[in-house]
């Protein structure tokens, strides 16, 4: 993988940094970090200036962003209504109502979630889906998810430039960052899945 996003980069420069930043934020399994510090790496040693890398960047996560947000507005309220009031989603112990609780939280915290969720591994690219999915405003969704991606993108590829040629060690501390939030994310996802579950079991007991 890393070597076909240096490969991609030293071929194509911005173009490069553009389609790869677009492409990891519908994949996010797909190492940002080293696309933006390689970014800023290739700086020093060719005629890619680092400010023009960070708009090729940006503008690439705000298409993967729009994109994500698009299909948040195809799925909707009420189709994931339909689809928790349907068997498979009570069998799963699932109410619908979930849905709008889920809903009312995001609308509580969108613009937050939006900008600083950006920061966050695989949540920068997923938390488009419910902007979409609540209805959000197109132009503030843009607006922060550009100056969230923004500062992301000015420190990664500032910090490629400042390694130079050992801009693989930043890059190998920030997935280590990465794998560190995506853990934290997962353990807290599984521990509110338990309790929602221990919850509702617990109520339909009482209730026999």
């Amino acid at each position: 993988m890393q070597e076909f996003i240096l490969e991609i980069i030293n071929k194509f420069g911005y173009l490069g940094v553009f389609l790869l930043i677009t492409v990891e934020n519908l994949f996010p399994p797909i190492p940002s970090e080293i696309i933006l510090t390689f970014s800023g790496f290739a700086t020093t040693i060719s005629d890619m200036k680092i400010w023009t890398s960070v708009v090729s960047a940006t503008l690439g996560s705000v298409l993967g962003a729009i994109i994500l947000y698009m299909i948040g507005r195809l799925l909707n309220m009420e189709r994931l209504e339909r689809l928790f009031d349907s068997r498979l989603g009570r069998a799963l112990h699932l109410k619908k109502e979930d849905v709008r609780k889920a809903e009312s939280w995001f609308g509580k915290y969108d613009k937050k979630a939006i900008f600083f969720c950006r920061f966050v591994p695989i949540a920068r690219s997923l938390i488009s889906i419910p902007a979409g999915m609540s209805n959000m405003s197109l132009k503030p969704f843009i607006f922060l998810t550009s100056i969230g991606t923004f500062i992301w993108n000015v420190m990664l590829i500032y910090l490629g430039r400042l390694a130079g040629e050992t801009w693989g060690i930043v890059a190998s501390y920030m997935d280590f960052y990465s794998m560190f939030i995506v853990v934290v994310l997962g353990l807290t996802a599984l521990i509110s899945r338990y309790e929602f579950i221990k919850k509702r079991f617990t109520v339909n007991v009482t209730n026999l």
